[in-house]
This record gives C-alpha cells, structure tokens and sequence, in this order.
C-alpha cells in the first residue's frame, strides 16, 4: 500500500470504530477489553492518542507527572490510556472522528503502526463484547506484514511474545505469507491478531498452533 492508500485505510477503520463506540452502553464501555487491565474505555481512549508529536507528549507528561513513575513502556502506555479514559464518551469519540483526514502519527513509529493500532484495537474492542468489526483484508496484511517485519525490534515490545520463528503463516482470504516451517493458516485478520500477541481467533486458524 502507498502512503495515500494507507491513509484511506486508517481513516476507515477510524470511521467503523467511532461508529461502532456510539451505538455502545455504558456497561459495555466499562466492559474488559482483549487487552489485560484494560476496559473498552481505556482501550478507546488510547486511540484518541494517536497523533502525539514529541512536544505533545511532553505537555501531556507536564499535565500529568504521574506518568515519570512508570517504568516501562507498556506502563505508560497503559497509564496514559487510564488518565485519557477519564473524558467524557462523547469527547472520545469526537476525538477519534476529528483524527480522519489527519496524517500525524505518533512520534518515533510510522503510518504503518497506525494502521496496525487502529485495527488490532477495534478488535480488542469489538471481540469481547461479540460484536463484528468489519477488518478489510488488505489493511490487515498491510499491519501484518509490518508486524512480521520488526518482530524482535523495540516495536515489538508492546505485545505479548509468541513462539512464532519455525511456523509459515499463511492468509486463507489474502494473498499473504510469512515464515518457514509448520504451516499455521487461516483469516489474515487472526494471523494479524497472533501477530501481537492475541489469541483470540486462534480457533479460526488451522494448524499445529504455537505453544504459549
């Protein structure tokens, strides 16, 4: 995918997922999300933070110093979810609409974690509650393929690790696959989700699975 295209895809899952959040109840806003520790609150709040530039964060470390005692990156990243979380549902949501049509992207990372963060966090919105959250094939190999490519690198230290080295991943509905070794098939959108750690489609894919 372009940069143009990857855009478009962003924005459009941005657009279901925002979609998807309205039509919630507050017992499903506070309901656990795929992610340990996190409600769906904390999960859509993270993604109002999409766009910090380095100053960004620097100001939202000074209105919140709280965040200097977290030791790890996965700690402030929850941490910081939490404090965003305490906005209004609207303003989240208002939050995650005004991003489509903008182009920032966190600092340090590039469109393409952009892409894999609004996707994986739809689902681990949408899965737990039973809902469909509709994940077009081509973004998802897109993220899954970034993925596959900085596995073992700092970018990958947000997810859990899974025993993958030894196992050829291969997209059933996606002309997709990664590795060599015991094939592991199925919908691009469960690979991409056993990609960061998540297993919660494992029963949709085929295979001697990873042991975790």
């Amino acid at each position: 995918m372009d940069t143009d295209e990857l855009w478009a895809a962003i924005d459009d899952q941005r657009r279901r997922t925002a979609d998807l959040l309205e039509t919630l109840t507050p017992e499903e806003w506070a309901h656990p999300s795929l992610c340990d520790g996190w409600s769906v609150r904390d999960v859509a709040a993270h993604l109002t933070l999409q766009q910090q530039h380095l100053t960004d964060v620097v100001r939202f470390v000074v209105r919140h110093p709280s965040l200097l005692r977290c030791v790890t990156l996965n700690r402030t990243i929850h941490h910081s979810a939490k404090l965003q979380a305490k906005l209004p549902t609207d303003e989240i949501i208002r939050r995650i609409r005004a991003s489509i049509g903008s182009r920032r992207h966190n600092a340090f990372v590039s469109e393409r974690e952009t892409l894999t963060d609004i996707l994986v966090h739809g689902q681990d919105i949408a899965l737990p509650l039973g809902l469909d959250l509709e994940m077009p094939a081509t973004a998802a190999a897109e993220a899954a393929t970034r993925l596959w490519q900085t596995r073992g690198t700092w970018l990958s230290m947000v997810f859990r690790p899974l025993p993958l080295e030894g196992h050829r991943l291969t997209a059933t509905d996606a002309d997709w696959s990664v590795g060599e070794g015991i094939e592991v098939a199925g919908p691009i959108g469960a690979l991409l989700l056993l990609l960061t750690g998540r297993t919660a489609l494992a029963d949709r894919l085929s295979g001697p699975l990873p042991v975790w």
